[in-house]
């Protein structure tokens, strides 16, 4: 008796009594057959342990019902959600998933790039690196007209779709936040400034700062990797200068996090001396002591609504398009913003 890996289309005719073309077309529910030979085959398949050859089928139909995703650390809350949104949608649609890592280096990012292409995916969903300041590696799909999507940190410089939230909302909302708290010297620590969700979070707190006539004072505006230890020098250069700020808006969480640790060990109280806001809402925020009052912005909905977007551009093959979804986000108000206003 034959192998199960080694059960063909032949068998299972030979076993019904009908031809190979006729299992194939019922396999691939063709619509001359009648739905009582589809059952039948359907059967006989499972009873067989027969596998459909996916390898043979993808070469005939040039479509390999596979994505791509490159992210930069799948460590950060925001990106394992945004890959739970991604598997889900695409799963549900009957698409399987590569997910490549790029560790926020370029370099590691390019590998990705071509790993996904050897692989011969359908399309491919992508958040740049920190210090990816060229597109050049991702033309390796819009050159052969692979549809690519980017989400969260996006490229303007070639034609393709993005989902990103509304960062530049998301700055607004927080630096107006501070300033309904009574706070004057407002500081913003930023990520790097060649990436669009950045220069928009801190273009909203400039909008909020000058709607209501706050002074901007450029040496309280850092530009950071915004990782725990620059976090920590940033807190320190800020609330060691000659003229501390008594609030920060920090550009994520991370940082926030380092801001309140430095805090609390040089005695400055938080809310009273410093107020804090940070930027996504991440699981531990809620717990810190004090919580954290932050910017939420769902990982999860910006990997489903990308993955929708691909998924319509893969199947009904318009190729790359320049389409941009900005989802909402909303403050969460908790105890390091949580101080009286004067």
């Amino acid at each position: 008796m034959k192998k199960e890996s080694n059960i063909t289309i032949h068998d299972i005719a030979k076993a019904l009594g009908i031809s190979g073309s006729t299992v194939s077309r019922a396999l691939n529910n063709n619509s001359r057959i009648s739905d009582k030979t589809k059952k039948a085959v359907r059967d006989m398949a499972k009873t067989l342990g027969y596998q459909p050859n996916a390898l043979a089928s993808n070469l005939r139909t040039s479509c390999t019902n596979t994505i791509g995703v490159i992210i930069p650390r799948i460590s950060r809350y925001f990106f394992s959600s945004a890959i739970t949104g991604i598997e889900e949608f695409a799963r549900e649609k009957g698409f399987n998933v590569i997910i490549c890592q790029s560790n926020d280096q370029k370099e590691r990012e390019s590998d990705c790039v071509q790993t996904l292409f050897a692989s011969r995916v359908d399309g491919v969903i992508s958040s740049v690196a920190l210090n990816t300041d060229n597109y050049d590696h991702y033309k390796t799909f819009t050159n052969k007209n692979i549809p690519l999507v980017f989400f969260d940190r996006v490229c303007d410089e070639l034609e393709t779709s993005k989902v990103v939230v509304d960062d530049f909302k998301g700055g607004f909302l927080a630096a107006e936040h501070l300033i309904s708290k009574g706070c004057k010297r407002i500081a913003h620590i930023s990520g790097p400034q060649h990436l669009n969700l950045y220069i928009n979070r801190l273009q909203g707190y400039l909008k909020a700062m000058r709607k209501h006539n706050i002074q901007i004072d450029k040496d309280q505006i850092i530009e950071s990797p915004l990782n725990r230890e620059d976090g920590l020098a940033c807190a320190k250069k800020l609330l060691e200068s000659s003229n501390p700020p008594d609030a920060i808006f920090a550009a994520n969480d991370t940082t926030a996090l380092s801001i309140i640790l430095y805090a609390k060990d040089k005695g400055i109280r938080i809310p009273q001396d410093l107020a804090v806001v940070g930027f996504s809402n991440e699981p531990f925020s809620e717990y810190l002591s004090p919580s954290l009052t932050t910017i939420e912005q769902s990982g999860f909905d910006v990997g489903l609504k990308a993955t929708e977007l691909l998924l319509d551009i893969i199947q009904n093959k318009t190729g790359n398009r320049q389409e941009t979804i900005v989802l909402p986000v909303r403050l969460i108000e908790r105890e390091s913003s949580n101080k009286l206003p004067n």
